[in-house]
Formats: structure tokens, sequence, C-alpha cells
């Protein structure tokens, strides 16, 4: 392309008839700079921001760049057209060293310090300072980067701002753990994001154009009351939801901070939570809603219930954010690139996954979104299910977006979790908890009373298993039931010893698998309970089932496993309190073992609470013992991520902090698993959506909305056995780290993807 010698360009694109463009790389800087400063307002940093956004790409001043951007409009991406001519992070973290050291001494090097983490980063992602970052910005070709860009960056860019005041800057203090390491990340986020958005600005105006299209907050709580409006209370179950809903409404007039909501699982959480955080929003100025879901399988669920209640509104105001939306810093376009999410939404439905590993992040398309949370309102569903081996530096943070960054947090659960702060007799098992929470609801235990349905049967012995075809022959005696079990392998062990017609629910069935099981189930109850079906409804599920899924069976047996799981698993029985007697819930102890780790542990501590009760198994406070027992069994930080990310306080290495070990580390699902589109296609097989899928990813590339529609028909799998079916020619890479299945007979149409040499089961899917 051809550009004056004059002109130093930050980005380069084509016009619809193929001529150049040019991105003028003193503007880039300029709107850079004043876009992460209003990101950073939001948490009273905005001079750092500004800083960071001024020098970030300096050393694209280098001869080196400015020569591959004229032939390469990727040159601005490192690492995607290698050459070290070109590379041009450093530069700008250079100069804040140089400069503000001169400039203020010890007290502007450790102002340095935090812009060379952030501006170094903006591409690769935030570094360690010991074995990384420190290394590279001594390194010759740093400096020669440095002393190239210096020729040819104007004087007022150079000269920046005055010194920004550590000692003052960081929310919460230095001293508390996790403070500087999350105003980092908040930093990072807003200068990534502003960089993101006015590179988006010049490559593609009309995507730049769109985005802030959706409804006001204001807007989505009138919808919500309409929808609201629609349902009566015309039963007890109703009316108590209703009086939650008034209760959530009434306290969402309350100050900021941290909340809880306890209501037993049928008691309309989801909807009421809801509420609160629209109400609590517009009282108190808040920009959007952020709700967190621990489960993968339940996201598409509770995003189309919010997508039903504002689709009045003819716009699509809720952003769905799964884990696997990101895409690999090695393998980005500028396509992908612009792509990646910064929940520019009034409402996003995540899960704990992205979300906590968001907060724990180094790269730029994690951390990206990160400033949006200030001022925001985040709902924790099923808040019981925090990862215990994380809590510790995950309530550290909750603590510190409640205190210092505007986040009201609501923890939302039929259990909720012991999170206080605990001394224990063991002091480095003690939890640095979060306290002064104020509950929702006016009475927890007589709520907990009145929406009692069922009644549970413990085994009389929890040392004695019950062998798989007892089990099978005594669920078979049950005209309508349903049994949860701890791993996907038992789950197909039990399915294969039932009665044809029984149906089965695993993470071996893709979502849209698993949605339509769902559906058919959902379907099967209704026409039960108007008495057009008598044949027999049997399910075998994983554990999947017991978060989110609305059911109403009047029967669940449950395997042995932690006390909240046993909690869950009776929300699903008699939810709406239709039978008189009330349901049946039966916890039994399985013939295999509980899974190592923390579902043993909870099975556990489950074991030693319940021996020799002789009152209701589900009595609410128990929770709070149980939960005590088994947080005092586990590391809550097994990662040590609360020292990775202390920062160093002395004199050579002030602020070295581990940021990028931190993020390796911090792994809600470990790194093991890899993704495999299977080609499920509905219940009668003639769904050709996947396959009309698959064919746009062979040729147009991975694309944000094809990725995301293409995980409701993955699978995950260990790496190994991926690695060993592709092996096989089961399956087939499609693209760098997603495998495609290969071969038809690899999903079976009743229990999803074949990992083993079982027999596939006989006939079709029918429903």
């Amino acid at each position: 392309m051809k550009f004056p010698a004059e002109l130093f360009l930050a980005h380069t694109a084509e016009t619809a008839d193929g001529s150049p463009r040019a991105h003028a790389l003193a503007e880039h800087l300029q709107h850079v700079a004043e876009g992460a400063a209003t990101n950073a307002a939001f948490f009273g940093s905005a001079d750092w921001a500004r800083l960071a956004g001024l020098w970030h790409d300096l050393g694209k001043y280098r001869p080196g760049f400015q020569r591959y951007i004229r032939e390469c409009a990727d040159a601005h991406i490192e690492g995607r057209v290698p050459s070290r001519d070109k590379t041009h992070s450093a530069a700008g973290a250079l100069h804040a060293i140089a400069t503000l050291s001169a400039r203020s001494g010890r007290h502007g090097e450790l102002a340095a310090r935090v812009l060379a983490y952030l501006i170094a980063g903006h591409h690769a992602g935030l570094d360690d300072w010991h074995g990384g970052l420190k290394t590279r910005l001594a390194s010759s070709e740093a400096d020669k980067e440095y002393t190239e860009s210096l020729r040819n960056a104007p004087q007022w860019l150079l000269d920046g701002s005055t010194t920004p005041d550590l000692a003052s800057a960081v929310p919460g203090g230095m001293a508390t753990p996790g403070a500087f390491a999350l105003w980092v990340r908040m930093l990072f986020s807003t200068l990534v994001d502003a960089d993101f958005l006015d590179t988006e600005a010049f490559m593609n105006a009309g995507k730049a154009t769109a985005r802030g299209s959706f409804p006001t907050l204001a807007e989505m709580r009138s919808a919500y009351d309409a929808h609201m409006a629609g349902f009566t209370a015309d039963t007890p179950v109703r009316q108590l939801r209703a009086d939650i809903l008034r209760q959530c409404r009434r306290k969402a007039l309350g100050q900021p901070g941290l909340y809880t909501l306890t209501v037993p699982t049928g008691g309309g959480k989801t909807l009421a939570s809801l509420g609160f955080a629209l109400d609590h929003a517009l009282t108190h100025g808040k920009r959007r809603v952020i709700y967190a879901i621990p489960y993968t399988s339940i996201i598409e669920q509770t995003a189309d219930v919010f997508r039903g209640v504002f689709a009045p509104l003819g716009r699509d105001c809720v952003i769905e954010h799964h884990s696997q939306a990101d895409s690999a810093p090695a393998d980005e376009t500028p396509a992908s690139r612009l792509a990646c999410e910064n929940w520019d939404a009034p409402l996003v439905v995540t899960t704990n996954v992205q979300l906590f590993e968001s907060l724990f992040a180094a790269r730029t398309s994690r951390c990206r979104k990160l400033h949006n949370l200030a001022g925001s309102v985040l709902i924790l569903d099923e808040a019981q299910q925090l990862p215990p081996e994380f809590l510790q530096p995950i309530l550290d943070v909750l603590r510190l977006l409640v205190g210092h960054y505007g986040v009201t947090v609501v923890l939302c659960t039929a259990t909720q979790p012991a999170l206080s702060t605990t001394d224990y007799f063991d002091p480095s098992r003690n939890l640095r908890g979060l306290d002064c929470a104020h509950e929702i609801i006016d009475n927890p235990d007589a709520l907990y009373a009145a929406l009692k349905r069922v009644s549970v049967r413990l085994p009389a012995d929890f040392t004695t298993p019950t062998p798989w075809p007892t089990l099978a022959s005594e669920l078979a005696g049950h005209d309508s039931v349903l049994a949860i079990v701890n791993t996907r392998g038992s789950a197909r062990e039990l399915f294969q010893l039932m009665p044809e017609g029984t149906l089965h629910l695993s993470a071996l069935m893709c979502g849209a698998h698993r949605s339509d099981v769902l559906t058919h189930i959902r379907q099967r109850l209704d026409a039960r309970r108007k008495g057009s079906d008598s044949a027999p409804l049997r399910i075998v599920s994983t554990q999947l089932i017991e978060a989110g899924v609305d059911l109403d069976v009047p029967v669940v047996y449950r395997a042995l496993a932690g006390l909240d799981s046993i909690a869950q698993a009776a929300g699903r029985c008699n939810r709406e309190g239709r039978l008189t007697e009330g349901g049946r819930v039966v916890v039994f102890v399985p013939p295999v073992a509980t899974p190592a780790g923390t579902l043993r542990k909870g099975a556990d501590a489950c074991r030693s609470v319940l021996h020799g009760i002789t009152g209701d198994p589900l009595e609410r406070g128990l929770f709070e013992r149980y939960f005590r027992e088994f947080y005092a069994n586990v590391d809550l930080d097994k990662e040590s991520i609360v020292a990775l990310l202390t920062p160093e306080q002395n004199r050579d290495n002030p602020l070295a902090t581990d940021f990028r070990t931190a993020a390796e580390r911090f792994r809600l699902i470990e790194d093991t698993q890899a993704p495999v589109v299977v080609l499920y296609r509905g219940p009668d097989g003639l769904d050709e959506t996947v396959d009309k899928l698959l064919g746009k990813l062979a040729k147009d590339g991975p694309e944000r909305w094809l990725m995301r529609s293409l995980q409701r028909y993955t699978v995950s799998l260990p790496k190994a056995l991926a690695e060993r079916l592709h092996g096989q020619g089961d399956l087939q890479l499609s693209i760098p780290g997603l495998y495609v299945q290969a071969n038809d007979l690899m999903y079976a149409p009743q229990t999803g993807l074949r990992t083993d040499d079982s027999p596939l089961p006989a006939g079709g899917l029918v429903f």
C-alpha cells in the first residue's frame, strides 16, 4: 500500500473499491488514551489509564513497523507476522520507566512499573515480572525498539503528563490481599478494550456503530414488569413465589453492597433475583446486570428465559457468554480479535468459569471485559457451587469489587455456603470471608417450612453400597422417577440396565441434544398431569440436571454426594407441590467410589453431618455445619493464587507479581479437555443445522457467532482420549484445537458420544 512517508500508521485497511485507508498513529494513541481514561474513571484511575493509552503503541513509530504495516494489514498483531523489526509493545514500557523515573525518582519508578505491565502486555497479555517482563525489558531487542521509536515520535507524546501517585491509587490499599493485582487487571482491561474499540472503529465502522444499540435498563424493567404481571398466584407454591418476588423488589431499594438470597429450590429465584437486579441497578445508577451460573449445561436455558422476558422489546439485550468463546492469541485474525466480548450489554449471562477465570486472567481477550464489572449488579446463582479449591482468592476479589468498584453482589442459592470469616484450629485453614451480608428474605426458616414438599430417606448404612442391578430393579418399580448419579460412566452403566424407554442425560450429550431431551421430558410430565400419557417416565442423569433445570417428578433417587447436591436433587421432586402426601427423595450409596477430590470430600462431610440425624436431613441449619466441615478439609487456595498475586515490596524488584503464572494456575476446569463437535441431527435425525454450521466453518473460518452456535453441538473429552480417537479416524481436526466427529457411529442417539467399546443402543431416538 502507498502512503506518504511522513504519515505514521497505526493500522491500514482497504475501502470497498480496493483503495488503501490509513489509521494515523497519533490519532489512534489519543483516542485510546481518552477511551481508557473514560473506562477507568469508574474506579478513580483515569490518569493511569490515559498514560498507558498514550504510550501503548509508541513502538509503532519505529521504521521497521512502518515498513511492515505498509505491506501487511496484520502487522499490528504482534506474533502474527514474525519479525523483530516490527515488535512494538516494549517501547512504551521502557519510555514510562525512563521518563517517570527521571522526573519523579523512586515515586516515578513505582508508577512506571505499573504502566510497564500494562503497555508491554497489551498484545501478549500481562506477564510475570521474574522470568518474563524483567528479562524482556532488559533485552537488546527491547532497547533497539525503544531507541528506534524515539527518532520519530513527536515531543508532545514523549512528554506525557504528570506522574500518577501509586500510594493512594490502589482501591483497597496495597496491603489488602489481591487488591494490587485486581487493580492492575482492571487498568489493563481499560487499555485493551479502548485499543480494540478504536481499532474496530477504523476497521469496521458498521460494527462499531452497532455497539450500544441495546435497550436501556429502564426499558428492560418495564418489559420485566409486564412479563411478571402475566403470572397468577393460583396455588400455594405460586403464592409463595409472588411473596419472594415482592421481598426482592422491596430490598432492592437498599444500599449497594453484599446480599444473600436464600430460597429453596422451586421458589422462583431466577426471575426474582432478576427483578432485584433491575430495580437495584436503576435505583443506584448501576450500569449492567451480570448473571453468573455454575454450569454451561444450563446457561442457554437461563438466557432463553431472560430473552423470553424481554422479547417484546424487539432487540436482543442479553449477551450469553460461554467459556469457549475466546480465541487463542496465536490464532487471532483482525476479525477474531475484534470479536472478543467486552460485556457491553445491559444484561450478561455467563458461567462461573468465564467470570472468575477472567478476573484472574492475563490474556487480553479474557481481561478486556473486566472494567465493565465496575458499577454492576452481579448475581451469583447457585452460590454453593463456588469452587472450593479457589475459594479464598475468589472471596478476596468479590470483597474488593463490592467495597471499591461499585459492585453489588447477590449470593443466590437454596443452600447458602458458610462464607463468613472463619478461624479454624489450624490457622492455615482460616477463611477470609464475606461478612455483613444482607439477607433479602425476611424469614428464611419460615419460607423453608412453607416450601417443604418432600421427605428424604437416607441409607440405613452409609458404608453399604447398592449394586446397579438392584437399583435398576427398584427404579423400574416406579412409574415416574429420576435417578441422579455422580459420573457420566455411572449414568451410562445404570441406563443400560433400565427398561426400554428410559431417558438419559449427561455431558456426553451436546447441549442441543440435552435441550431436546429436557423438552421431551417436560412435555411428557405435562401430558401425565393431564391424564393423556400413562407410559412410564424414567430418567437417569448426572448432576447436570440439579441446577436451574425445572422438572417436577414425584420420586428422585440421588447417589450420595454433598448435602447441597442432595438438596438440589430434591428440588426436582414435587417442585410445584401438587402431591398431597409430598414427594420422595431416596439417597443411596453407589457401588462405585465417589470421584477423588472435592466431590469425595463433599460426600464425606455429608456422611459426617447426617450421621445419627433423625429429623429432616435438609433442615436449613445443617447446611452451615456441612459447609464449615467441608471447607475445613479442602485447601481453599490450592494453587497459591494469593501468594502469586502479592507484589514484592523489596527495593530491587518492587511490585514484582506473577500475573501469567497465576492465570495459568487459576483453572476452574483443568485444561485437560478438548472440545468435540458432534453430529447431532435432532430427535428425528433430519436436522442439518450442525452440518450447515460446519460447512460455514470450513468455508469462512472461525467467527464469533459461528463458534458460539457450534457450542450447542460440542462435547468435552479428555485431550488424551480425543487424540486417540483422532488417531483412529473417529475424530478430525476442523481447526486447531477443535475436533469434529468423523464417524457417524460415534454418537449414540440416546446416550451421546461413545468413548469406549460399549454397544450402541438399539433403535433410533424417537420421542
